[in-house]
């Protein structure tokens, strides 16, 4: 064979040239797809941060408030307001007994031309705890509660289930319903107490003990309807549920 002239060395040069070049365009093609790869996959993780953000704020926002105290949970509220005429008929009394005092030259109490209950009561007290299982019944029989939290008694005052009114409200248009939570569940002080109400309170508890009801200035309530000791040991579920069973103590 003859020897390679000049043109077909610049020729093989060229198509040389030509080859890392197309090599090279491959490389970084390659490069440019795993950065754009990366870039989507960052944005899609991103993305689900966000998101799950999102739904974490959003139970939370359910299931408390500013408060610190769970939200009462909807299954549970759903049974103790959802005693029917028909039940409340058949348990009737229930063999419970209660002294409610007749009041006498008390003001009358009302808000927004409504009679008014004002309930004077604190988280630790087990007694109290017992006394809002029946007013969130009977009460929801006229009006509807929002914002109920759920809570226990002091650890050293049963531990029982109930609920707490701080921060809650209650819209009827039969009545106006004023709770007072006066201490937390380690004794702190919580609500405020107006002056006309703690003279109520006083006037019928001496030294101020929980709970106190005052029924629109009518009658006045020093003690709790029933036992405490029935509600130890039983969770909020328990209880919600008992209160249609009319064989139940609950």
């Amino acid at each position: 064979m003859g020897r390679e002239t000049n043109k077909q060395r610049r020729e093989k040069q060229a198509e040389t040239a030509r080859e890392k070049a197309a090599a090279a365009r491959a490389v970084q093609a390659r490069v440019d797809q795993r950065r754009r790869a990366r870039a989507i996959l960052s944005s899609v993780v991103a993305a689900a941060v966000v998101i799950a953000v999102i739904a974490v704020v959003a139970i939370n926002h359910k299931t408390t408030n500013k408060s610190g105290r769970p939200l009462a949970q909807e299954a549970i509220l759903s049974a103790v307001t959802g005693v029917t005429p028909a039940q409340y008929n058949q348990i009737g009394q229930g063999g419970v007994t209660l002294d409610a005092v007749h009041a006498t030259s008390d003001p009358a109490l009302t808000q927004d031309g409504k009679p008014e209950l004002l309930f004077v009561g604190a988280e630790f007290c087990p007694f109290c705890a017992a006394e809002r299982w029946g007013l969130v019944s009977a009460l929801s029989r006229f009006g509807t509660f929002t914002d109920l939290k759920q809570i226990r008694s002091a650890v050293d005052d049963g531990n029982l289930a109930t609920f707490s009114f701080y921060k809650s409200s209650y819209k009827s248009d039969y009545l106006s319903f004023k709770p007072v939570e006066y201490e937390d569940r380690n004794s702190n002080k919580l609500d405020p107490i107006s002056k006309s109400d703690q003279a109520l309170w006083l006037k019928y508890t001496g030294q101020g003990s929980f709970p106190f009801l005052d029924y629109a200035g009518k009658y006045a309530q020093t003690q709790v309807g029933f036992s405490d000791s029935d509600l130890s040991g039983l969770t909020w579920t328990q209880i919600a549920n008992d209160l249609k069973d009319p064989t139940s103590k609950i």
